[in-house]
């Protein structure tokens, strides 16, 4: 059986080991900007965002649904949750400290009533968006590296080592800072906290090398993979939001 630390109510690790599932990877180069999500490139008449794959569960039946739609002459993806949870995945290939900054936009329609990111049945988001890492063998513990390599008999020789989620959080302030309530390899950093900017397009601009450090406490691997999610299958509730173009840039 895995450690406690890699089991959670989605399969926490399926999901991240589902960022490595897709069929393209971006490189880093010598590009200012590296597009992980260009959306608004993109057709509506179209099922999936270019480079972009599904990611369900096996014990979650009912799935949120996304969509690429025009919203204010732009194409963007529309996510919506009724008591379900899935997302959206694309492998990506990026060094965090060339491309340490990492920018996004978003809106959600309302915040979820039990959303409480320090609890387990409170674990549900109207948005957000996973940054994982590739496994490090030279920042890893023994018990670490034993419990990697039992989750690669269990999951894929590809499971990443660590995950940053950027959170639309219901009761905490932006700015928390915790550890997700099913594992400490998962830090969720709540970027928006309450319903201020709810049904207001808000622009992100992170820092993911440096909250990387602040979360862990040591330098980050390779970037391995990035998500967006919208889930409500814990607090029974429901949840619309939208994602727009998701961008790493340089220093």
């Amino acid at each position: 059986m895995l450690p406690s630390t890699w089991i959670s109510r989605h399969g926490l690790v399926q999901l991240l080991a589902g960022l490595l599932a897709a069929s393209c990877a971006v490189q880093a180069g010598t590009a200012e900007r590296l597009q992980a999500g260009s959306f608004s490139s993109v057709s509506p008449d179209k099922t999936l965002p270019d480079d972009w794959q599904p990611l369900t569960f096996k014990r979650i039946e009912r799935h949120t649904a996304y969509a690429l739609v025009e919203e204010a002459g732009t194409v963007v993806v529309k996510a919506v949750s009724d008591q379900s949870a899935s997302g959206l995945t694309r492998e990506i290939s990026i060094d965090p400290r060339q491309y340490p900054v990492l920018q996004w936009r978003w809106k959600v329609n309302n915040i979820l009533r039990q959303g409480d990111v320090t609890r387990k049945d409170g674990d549900d988001y109207p948005a957000r968006i996973y940054i994982t890492f590739a496994f490090d063998p030279d920042n890893a513990s023994y018990l670490e590296q034993l419990e990697y390599q039992a989750a690669r008999l269990v999951y894929g020789p590809d499971v990443p080592y660590r995950a940053i989620s950027y959170i639309w959080e219901s009761s905490r302030p932006a700015g928390t800072v915790v550890a997700n309530p099913y594992t400490d390899r998962v830090m969720m950093f709540v970027v928006q906290g309450g319903s201020e900017h709810v049904q207001q397009w808000v622009t992100e601009t992170r820092n993911v090398y440096e909250d990387y450090k602040t979360a862990f406490g040591e330098e980050p691997a390779m970037i391995s993979g990035v998500a967006i999610m919208t889930d409500t299958d814990n607090t029974l509730e429901s949840a619309i939001a939208w994602y727009g173009d998701i961008e790493f840039r340089g220093k």
